[in-house]
């Protein structure tokens, strides 16, 4: 089993720069497939990005690729989301979860129902 807790939120103008963070506990961080979901006031959890148990791959949504960087660090047990040219519809609360299926392939790892673990959420706010 593991726990997530997400931190870096915050409020930031459109066209800024934010880095997220998703910090885990347990000894097995490596084993698990790390993906960051987000979700707006009134809309379903969203998809945002996925990376691969050694680091090795990603996927992202389209409304965030170019935009969106995921990293790990297997050594810390952490996972972050860099986030850059910031729009108001970026705005939500972000969640990072970890997945148990690290030998499905990353770019079927788009839906919220593939992971077992999630962590509280943070939220940013983008203003225009």
């Amino acid at each position: 089993q593991v726990q997530l807790v997400e931190s870096g939120g915050g409020l930031v103008q459109a066209g800024g720069s934010l880095r997220l963070s998703c910090a885990a506990s347990g000894r097995t961080f490596s084993s698990y497939v790390m993906g960051w979901f987000r979700q707006a006031p009134g809309k379903e959890r969203e998809f945002v990005g996925v990376i691969s148990w050694s680091g090795g791959s990603t996927d992202y949504a389209d409304s965030v690729k170019g935009r969106f960087t995921i990293s790990r660090d297997n050594a810390k047990n952490t996972v972050s989301l860099q986030m850059s040219s910031l729009k108001p519809e970026d705005t939500a609360v972000y969640y990072c979860a970890a997945s148990t299926n690290r030998w499905r392939s990353i770019t079927a790892m788009g839906s919220h129902g593939e992971y077992e673990y999630w962590g509280q959420g943070t939220q940013v706010t983008v203003s225009s």
